[in-house]
């Protein structure tokens, strides 16, 4: 029997608000993250601007020991150790000191290109004949897995500890990867999340593909705009974010606090085939994959009530818009209500799924649906398909029992989770 699996914890580094209590504020209140850098000026990018977590380094202090922050050198290491050992705690989970580790419990945390400033580090000591000032945590800051490594050390996990890599769907995918493992009865609880470094290193390779919005330098916080008419292409962000899922039965024998249920969702990829390209959806595939998302969660389209859509702010929302459509054969006045949280934070990468499922629960808990801000001039093409009431400005008060988060990414990849708000009865 399959078990049912829920979410027990949360944290968050986002580029506007670390730590899900200031988070949370921040986008019912539609807080921007998004600020110049006066660094990308000085390196001549086109887009100077971008969403980086204001971490200070006494914050720092409190999740690293002096041993493991010698030589730190790695923001998506340091945004992951914060907001999976918040979630952790989140939960009312105690981190053991004892030798024996806790076998019931795995993690399953993803990034993309993980330690680059590190990586520059060793490049400039290894050129210089210096190889030996190295020291001895290059090779875990600069290794893909050095994030769940870092955290299956401090929480002392002893089930499943791996990374995975799947450019923007990486959290998303993370999210249903550790839900599989609970279902399938092969651990108790999963702390599943990604990160992404920051940085000219990160984004400049987005700027020489000019999909970045270089007019906008000057008024940082309108430069992202989901679903606009005068969307410029997506503002590079970073941060993380974590979800601690486990097994029903384990959360209520512990009186755990419950923020939702997971109930299933899919993975696909395009093939890069039929339109569908290293940068771009294969059309069939998203739609393919919402479909799967809500067949294995055994719901209806017609009881999807909000989706937190992938939507980066570039010419593909509006087909976006239209495979959710095609997908849930619902438009206009019963469309459910989408959001995106990328105007606000900017295209956190492979932060981006995980950071944007702490929003989706969050909304699904306390009963609102957060603003998209930045788009007061809304896209034309999507205006043909649903009614401008299905995109709130502002924050809305509303009570959501089903929630769709989807994640699109380089590669042609697609993954898509189906939340509920939960019930014990329910299923």
């Amino acid at each position: 029997m399959k078990r049912r699996v829920v979410i027990t914890g949360l944290g968050v580094a986002s580029p506007n608000g670390v730590g899900v209590e200031a988070f949370e504020s921040a986008i019912r209140n539609g807080k921007s993250g998004i600020t110049f850098h006066p660094q990308l000026e000085e390196l001549n990018f086109s887009c100077q601007i971008g969403g980086k977590p204001e971490i200070s380094e006494e914050k720092i202090r409190e999740y690293f020991s002096p041993l493991q922050l010698r030589g730190l050198n790695s923001s998506g290491i340091v945004y992951g150790v914060i907001s999976g050992t918040d979630a952790w705690k989140d939960a009312g989970l105690g981190i053991s000191k004892e030798d024996t580790p806790d076998w019931d419990s795995g993690i399953i945390f993803g990034t993309g290109i993980l330690g680059v400033d590190k990586f520059r580090e060793a490049i400039h000591l290894i050129d210089a004949g210096k190889t030996r000032r190295l020291g001895s945590t290059s090779v875990i800051q600069t290794m893909a897995s050095g994030i769940s490594a870092y955290l299956g050390g401090i929480l002392g996990c002893g089930n499943q500890v791996t990374t995975n890599s799947s450019a923007c769907t990486t959290g998303t995918e993370a999210l249903l990867m550790g839900f599989e493992r609970i279902q399938a009865g092969k651990a108790k609880r999963m702390l599943v999340g990604s990160c992404s470094d920051d940085g000219p290193y990160i984004w400049g390779g987005f700027d020489a593909m000019r999909i970045l919005p270089g007019k906008y330098n000057d008024r940082p916080e309108e430069a992202s705009r989901p679903m606009s008419a005068t969307a410029a292409g997506f503002v590079p962000g970073s941060g993380a974010g974590a979800l601690v899922l486990e097994d029903l039965e384990s959360a209520l024998e512990r009186g755990a606090n419950i923020y939702a249920e997971v109930l299933g969702g899919e993975v696909n990829s395009g093939g890069q085939r039929a339109g569908g390209s290293m940068t771009a959806a294969n059309n069939e595939a998203v739609q393919r994959c919402i479909s799967g998302a809500l067949k294995m969660a055994n719901i209806d389209p017609q009881e999807v009530d909000a989706i937190n859509g992938h939507l980066t702010a570039t010419s593909k929302d509006s087909v976006e818009i239209l495979n959710w459509t095609k997908a849930l054969k619902r438009e206009k006045e019963n469309f459910p209500v989408i959001n995106s949280l990328k105007g606000m934070v900017g295209h956190c990468l492979s932060a981006s799924g995980s950071i944007e499922c702490v929003a989706s629960v969050l909304q699904l808990k306390n009963d609102y649906i957060f603003g998209n801000i930045n788009c007061e001039d809304l896209n034309p093409e999507i205006l043909e398909l649903i009614d401008s009431e299905k995109i709130p400005e502002q924050t809305i008060q509303k009570k959501t029992e089903v929630l769709a988060k989807a994640s699109f990414g380089f590669g042609d990849v697609n993954a898509v989770v189906i939340f509920r708000k939960f019930a014990p009865s329910t299923r």
